[in-house]
């Protein structure tokens, strides 16, 4: 599979960017658990390492680590990494994530721009099986599969392995948002199966469970699902409790999705749009934007990109 930054620009996509923020924002309440410095970032940074930027900045994580599969290019990442406490780590999630130390906190986003296999399974197991309470783990998996040819189906079951997909599902469950669906259950379904079987040698109160706090749909060209929760055991009920995301509207703690939907805007209707903001734009008058439009950029308006081109 050729390197997806050498085609797609990850920091200019507008739906990507707005998750980004918004994760970025849902992660600062970890703080439940510890002082966000204390955690560690594991995560595929590319050449553009746009998570590892606002991570640290905003979250004020210094111990991170970008697991690189384009190992032919390592002296373009080491040129583009934005800060020194970046550890490049070159080769397959497959192979790093068994090497690393998993004694601390650590947020693990396993942002592939593929779609879901036995090799993201395994990666996702992996941290569910050896990482402490409090860690996060956060799954884009590319949610496409519009096909109609002979066999389409089959070769998804031998891809992320007949025996994770869920009793009764078919090809008809697969079509537009359903395939996004289907592949949450079977992430969930894996990090369930994975802590039962952590938990069998564990006292009670040091059981480990999980909680969902994203589960985000969007397209900027293909569609595409991230699922995102923490880790938690028996004994910090109390915090989980709290509602520690309760506040964020685009939480989602079950099978029901948030959409993330950027609209197309001009810079100018940006501005006169944010200047009625938060009470909302459609009660400004003469205003030549669609409803529709205005409606969907006052709910993630605080998260919209802002691009403009400027001489470095």
């Amino acid at each position: 599979m050729s390197a997806s930054y050498k085609e797609v620009n990850y920091s200019l996509r507008p739906a990507k960017h707005i998750e980004r923020k918004m994760l970025t924002e849902a992660l600062q309440r970890l703080s439940v658990f510890g002082k966000l410095s204390s955690y560690r970032y594991v995560g595929f940074g590319s050449i553009y390492f746009s998570d590892f930027k606002l991570f640290h900045r905003l979250l004020g994580i210094s111990r991170m680590t970008s697991i690189e599969k384009d190992s032919f290019n390592k002296e373009r990442f080491e040129f583009n990494k934005p800060f020194r406490c970046i550890d490049l780590k070159f080769g397959l999630s497959n192979d790093i994530l068994p090497t690393l130390s998993w004694k601390d906190k650590t947020i693990l986003w396993l942002d592939y721009d593929g779609a879901l296999n036995k090799d993201c399974l395994s990666d996702i197991a992996e941290f569910c099986t050896k990482a402490p309470s409090g860690s996060a783990l956060i799954v884009t998996v590319n949610a496409e599969f519009d096909k109609a040819e002979l066999g389409a189906f089959q070769q998804f079951e031998e891809a992320v392995g007949k025996e994770n997909v869920p009793i009764g599902i078919t090809i008809k469950d697969m079509k537009g948002a359903g395939a996004a669906k289907v592949l949450r259950e079977i992430i969930v379904n894996k990090i369930a199966e994975t802590l039962s079987a952590r938990n069998g040698v564990r006292q009670k109160q040091q059981r480990l469970n999980y909680l969902q706090f994203v589960n985000f749909h969007y397209a900027d060209n293909a569609r595409m699902l991230t699922i995102g929760g923490v880790i938690w055991k028996n004994s910090q009920a109390e915090t989980i409790k709290s509602g520690p995301w309760n506040d964020l509207p685009y939480i989602k703690h079950d099978a029901d999705p948030y959409v993330i939907d950027a609209p197309c805007l001009t810079t100018r209707e940006i501005r006169y749009m944010d200047s009625h903001l938060p009470i909302g734009p459609e009660k400004a008058m003469k205003f030549p934007v669609p409803k529709e439009q205005r409606e969907k950029y006052a709910k993630i308006y605080r998260y919209y990109p802002a691009f403009t081109e400027a001489e470095l």
